[in-house]
This record gives C-alpha cells, sequence and structure tokens, in this order.
C-alpha cells in the first residue's frame, strides 16, 4: 500500500479512524479523572564520605569506590532496618484505621509493623546521580502524610547510621577495656622479670662497650702485651749477661752495670781515689799512714762497685723470673676473664630476651591504647557523615496521575490504533480508489477518468460511499 492509497483509505474511513481516536482520548481523560491521585513528597540527603568531624580515623573512600560506597547508602536507606524505625517513629501501629486495614488484608497472620514496613517500601523510591545527593521520595494520596514519611525515612536513616558507627566502637571499646588490662599485666610482668635479672647478674647496661667487665678484659690483654714485652726485654739481657760471663768477662762491660748512675758514682769515686793513692805514693810512699787510708777507702770503693754489679746481674736475673711469673699470671687472669665474659655474654642473651619481651609488650600495649582511645572516642559520637540537605514537605500538585501526559500518549495511541484499524478495514474490504488500482492491481486499460461526483444520470455508478470510478474498457 502506496502513501497515494492508504490517504485515499483514511478519507474514506475517516469517520472510523476519528471514532477510534475520539475513543482513546475519552477513555484516556476519565481514567485519569476516576484515578486516585497520588502526591510525591522528596527530601534531599547529602552524604560525604570524606568528611567526618567526630572521628580519630583519616581512612578516605577512594574516587573509583564512591559509586559503590552511594549504592550502599541507598540499600541501607530501603533496608528493613530504616523502615521498621521509621515506622516506630511515625507510631503508624497505633493508628486504628491502620490496624483495621491490616486485620482486613492480613487476617491476622504476621505483625503490623512488617506490614507496614513492606507496603512503605512499595512506595519508597530512593535516587542519586552523580554528586553526594540522595532523593528520598514517597508517594501516597495524602500529600501531608507523603511528606511525613519521606522525613521519617531520612531521620531514621539517619539515625541508623550513627547506630551503625556507634555499635561496633562500643563493643570495641570494651573489648579494648579487657585487653588493655591484659597486656598491662603481661607487660608488667616482663618489667619485673627484666628488673630482677638485672639485679641477680649485676647487669646495668646491655651495651658492651660500657661494661666493667669487658673493660677488664681489655686492661688485662694490655697488661699482658707489656709483660711480654718485658720478659721479652729482660730475656735478651740476662742472655747477654750470661754470655759475657760465660766468656770470663767483667761484669761491669754489661750494659745494665755501665747504665747505672749508682755503679758510674762509684766507679767514678773510684776512679778518683786510684789517682789519688798514685799522688800519695809518689809524695809519701806507700807505707805512709795517708797512703794506707787511700788505699783501704779504694779497696772499700772496689768491693762495693763488685758487690753492685753483682746485685744488678742478680736483678736482671730476678726482674726475669718475676717477669715470666707475672705474664703466667696475666695470662691466666686473661683466660679466667674471658671465660667469665662468655657466661655475661650467655646472660646478656638472656637480658636481650628479656629486653626484647618487654619492648614487644610495650609495643602491644600502645597499639592497643591507642585503638582502645579511638574506639572510646568515636563509640561517643553524636553525629555522622550524613546531613538533612532539605526535608520533604506537602506537595500542593499530584504526582500522578498526569492528565496532560495522558492525554499526549492517548493521542498517539489513538492515532496508531485509528490507522492500524482502518488498514485492516482497507485490507479486508478492499476498493478501488483511483485509476492506479485499475492499472497496477486489476490490469485494465482506461477509457475516461470521471472526476465529478457521480449523479443517477451517470452512465458509471458507483457504490455506496466510494469515490469517482475509471470506466475500463469491453474485455
Amino acid at each position: 500500500m502506496n502513501l497515494d492509497l492508504f490517504f485515499s483509505a483514511l478519507r474514506a474511513r475517516f469517520g472510523m479512524f476519528a471514532t477510534v481516536l475520539a475513543s482513546t482520548l475519552l477513555a484516556a481523560i476519565l481514567v485519569s479523572l476516576l484515578l486516585p491521585k497520588s502526591y510525591n513528597a522528596t527530601a534531599s540527603l547529602l552524604v560525604d564520605a570524606n568528611k567526618d568531624e567526630q572521628s580519630l580515623s583519616t581512612a578516605l573512600v577512594p574516587p573509583r569506590e564512591r559509586l559503590g560506597y552511594m549504592q550502599t547508602q541507598m540499600d541501607i536507606i530501603t533496608s528493613e532496618r530504616v523502615a521498621r524505625k521509621a515506622v516506630q517513629d511515625l507510631r503508624l501501629a497505633d493508628n486504628p484505621a491502620t490496624r483495621e486495614a491490616f486485620e482486613a488484608e492480613a487476617q491476622g497472620v504476621g505483625s503490623i509493623e512488617g506490614w507496614l514496613v513492606e507496603h512503605l517500601l512499595k512506595w519508597l523510591k530512593v535516587e542519586t546521580s552523580q554528586s553526594n545527593v540522595i532523593q528520598v521520595s514517597f508517594a501516597s494520596a495524602d500529600p501531608q502524610f507523603s511528606a511525613l514519611v519521606a522525613n521519617a525515612f531520612a531521620k531514621a536513616y539517619i539515625d541508623t547510621m550513627l547506630e551503625l558507627r556507634v555499635e561496633p566502637t562500643r563493643h570495641a571499646a570494651t573489648w579494648f577495656d579487657v585487653q588493655l588490662k591484659s597486656l598491662r599485666a603481661n607487660l608488667e610482668a616482663a618489667q619485673v622479670k627484666l628488673t630482677d635479672y638485672h639485679k641477680q647478674q649485676g647487669i646495668i647496661s646491655t651495651d658492651e662497650r660500657f661494661d666493667v667487665e669487658n673493660a677488664r678484659l681489655g686492661e688485662l690483654s694490655s697488661q699482658l702485651v707489656k709483660a711480654q714485652e718485658q720478659t721479652f726485654d729482660l730475656q735478651t739481657r740476662e742472655r747477654q749477661a750470661r754470655d759475657l760471663l760465660e766468656r770470663g768477662a767483667s761484669p761491669g762491660e754489661l750494659p745494665d752495670v755501665l747504665a747505672n748512675p749508682h755503679v758510674q758514682k762509684l766507679s767514678a769515686d773510684l776512679t778518683h781515689g786510684e789517682a789519688k793513692l798514685q799522688e800519695l805514693a809518689t809524695q809519701y810512699g806507700a807505707n805512709h799512714p795517708q797512703y794506707q787510708r787511700q788505699f783501704s777507702e779504694n779497696q772499700s770503693l772496689r768491693e762495693k762497685v763488685d758487690a753492685e754489679m753483682k746485685k744488678i746481674v742478680s736483678g736482671i736475673y730476678n726482674s726475669l723470673r718475676q717477669s715470666r711469673q707475672r705474664e703466667v699470671g696475666l695470662r691466666n687472669a686473661l683466660a679466667a676473664q674471658r671465660a667469665q665474659l662468655l657466661e655475661h655474654k650467655e646472660n646478656r642473651n638472656e637480658l636481650a630476651v628479656l629486653t626484647r619481651d618487654v619492648e614487644t609488650a610495650q609495643r602491644t600495649y600502645e597499639a592497643a591504647l591507642q585503638r582502645a582511645v579511638v574506639s572510646q572516642v568515636e563509640s561517643r559520637a553524636s553525629q555522622t557523615n550524613v546531613a538533612l540537605l532539605s526535608p520533604a514537605v506537602a506537595p500542593r500538585k499530584p504526582s500522578r496521575p498526569k492528565v496532560v501526559l495522558n492525554i499526549a500518549l492517548s493521542l498517539v495511541i489513538g492515532t496508531m490504533l485509528g490507522i492500524g484499524i482502518v488498514i485492516l478495514m482497507e485490507l479486508f474490504d478492499r476498493r478501488v480508489r483511483s485509476r492506479n488500482d485499475l492499472e497496477n492491481e486489476l490490469n485494465v486499460p482506461l477509457l475516461a477518468v470521471l472526476n465529478a461526483r457521480p449523479s443517477a444520470g451517470s452512465l458509471l455508478l458507483g457504490r455506496s460511499g466510494g469515490a469517482g470510478r475509471a470506466l475500463p474498457s469491453p474485455g
């Protein structure tokens, strides 16, 4: 069917088209007027996921998780817990009319609060966009009731969010109080054990640089090195003295004897006495009393020098023996000190374990104390990150039925329905509307086309209600 044929059929059956369109429009108007009016009230809530003035936590919601966070808030608003709280705040269960409706519909099955929750959630609508604002809407036949319910859901949501925030932290604060007592007892026990071990072992500091025993070991090591050097020196001097004496040399040739100041003084006195003795022998002779006295003095000095040299040689032997004995004593003391240090090392290892126990207990206690403080502070919070941006007000105009929209839709639907009926009628009752129908559909030649309205005296009579007819040629 082309457009010309369509418009021809539409003109021919315009009455049916207009009847269908008028019926549809009238039905839409009647339905819109007869439907009960519904008033929609909306409350706006501002949800800021990254702002909480009464929290010590600095955790933020990442931007990529904001949509999920907002969806969670919408699910909370439409939860049974929030709806039940709204019902309780409005005291709907105490309304006699509500009870009668519940008894009539539920017939005593279930609770009235559950029934009210189901009905309120049915007409509740929660929406959000790309912002942090959530729209809570409720529709009913009473505009005042719609506003009350929308505001009640907003308040119930805020109160529920506060409860969801405070309840876990309150339980956590109570749990931390119990744990802190145990952790504090563990810390005190570890500190007492460490202090007792300090007292038992006599350890003041765990740092070996300041340990007396370690310093004593270093001092003994230093003394042993000096004793070894002294023993080596005395061994060298003793070997020189022994070699000289074995060769029959005089002890006076020894370096220790030559370097001795007392021997030097005695030798100088002896040299001076020998010179004076020679002078007296020249002047007075060997029998003179002065000569004899000087001779006796020189002999005494010589004996003193010999005695002193023997004493020096004997002193070298004695010093070597004493140095060896001291070296042996220092070696034994050093070995004993090392053994004591090894024992102290084990004590320090035990002390380090006890110290780590104290430090671990201290860190655990401090971490728990910090968490306990955070839980105690947040358990006393009186607000959340949700605020009522704008409360719902009673609407002056109903949101449904939308008469203008229904009439516009009825015009569209009536037009489509009328066109459809015209097309169906044309398919089941096909008529010749134009010359194209004869040429294309019947494939017959035309003699003439009558444009005038047919009359009783016309050669060709059209069918009732039809348009002008074309005259086909004889077969």
